[in-house]
């Protein structure tokens, strides 16, 4: 990619800003229906990516600047679950702050720095440029991920529609 810094801070930007709307526009329980028993509401994603936030992405980005190994995240071991006590607004309020905060760090980097290698305890050698794409893909991917947990209950009840969103049917799979 061209310009994987700033094309990384426009997905990381605009994901922060898109769960702020979710939650400030949808309910309760549509942001916290799980499309399955075992899958993740969209709450739940947000979660996930607030751990993520807080506990893996900054902590790689500086390792990988600092050349230090990195220990794997296992979201199923270490990440938590969506508790209902909590606000929807409040939730990605604080995934905004600590957001916001890794827009920073990524602010200072440059092209050079894209090259800088650390390993990962799993995967071994990568480098910040691989690490950065994750991390944009990441976000993008558990957006997918709960806007089609959002999409379940419209999708059940569309009628003779209802072959268009096969794709992302969760009760056809």
């Amino acid at each position: 990619m061209e310009d994987l810094i700033s094309h990384t801070q426009a997905v990381l930007s605009l994901t922060a800003a898109h769960w702020l709307s979710l939650t400030d526009s949808l309910p309760l329980a549509l942001l916290s229906r799980r499309p399955t028993p075992d899958a993740w509401s969209a709450l739940d994603c947000l979660q996930h990516l607030l751990d993520t936030e807080q506990w893996v992405f900054p902590i790689r980005l500086k390792s990988i600047l600092n050349g230090q190994d990195f220990p794997a995240f296992d979201p199923s071991q270490q990440g938590r679950r969506w508790e209902p006590g909590t606000a929807p607004l409040e939730l990605a309020a604080e995934f905004v702050r600590a957001r916001t905060a890794s827009l920073t760090l990524i602010a200072r980097l440059t092209p050079d720095d894209l090259n800088r290698t650390a390993r990962h305890a799993e995967l071994g050698e990568v480098s910040l440029a691989e690490m950065l794409n994750e991390w944009a893909a990441h976000d993008l991917m558990h957006l997918v991920q709960a806007e089609q947990a959002l999409m379940q209950p419209f999708i059940g009840e569309c009628g003779p529609w209802r072959p268009d969103f096969a794709d992302h049917d969760a009760a056809a799979r």
